[in-house]
């Protein structure tokens, strides 16, 4: 397995995680109408776009993308104290606890450092059991975001690293 930064041609291999991982991680927590809904050839155009502009990595196995992150400028401003942001991490699920999200989260926070960035947070749905990988890393509780999909209430859990240093050490 390796990551490394994402490039044009990754781009239809993380749609397919984007929406695979949607699909298994939130069934149950999402409507099933918005999961079904999902798009490969979306999310493509989606990844196409954000490539470019930096902060995206895959992790790979045998030449198959397995697991994308990407991150950046903390996008709301409303977190004092928080200037990046993990924006986006996904594995697909017959490769989850095999430590690729710990080493798919450094990349970001290594990014992160290297572009002045000195910690980040990550907003996650309080029902996926991620939550528990972020708390497993450092991060700490934020606050609590309300959130609609399809018409049902959802809360997002923030959390953050209030130095990356610590994240990629």
């Amino acid at each position: 397995m390796i990551v490394r930064e994402a490039v044009a041609s990754d781009a239809k291999g993380m749609a397919k995680v984007h929406v695979d991982s949607w699909r298994t991680t939130y069934k149950g927590i999402v409507p099933d109408e918005y999961l079904d809904n999902l798009s490969y050839q979306n999310r493509e155009s989606i990844w196409n776009q954000a490539i470019p502009r930096g902060g995206v990595y895959v992790a790979e196995v045998d030449g198959k993308v397995v697991g994308f992150a990407n991150g950046g400028k903390e996008r709301s401003g409303n977190y004092a104290g928080y200037d990046g942001e993990l924006y986006a991490i996904y594995i697909l699920e017959e490769y989850q606890g095999q430590g690729i999200g710990k080493k798919l989260m450094t990349a970001v926070a290594n990014h992160l450092v290297n572009q002045g960035y000195s910690n980040m947070l990550v907003i996650v749905l309080e029902d996926n059991p991620a939550k528990y990988f972020y708390e497993s890393t450092g991060a700490i509780y934020v606050a609590t975001d309300d959130l609609e999909i399809s018409g049902k209430k959802l809360k997002e859990l923030v959390y953050g690293w209030e130095d990356l240093e610590r994240v990629v050490s």
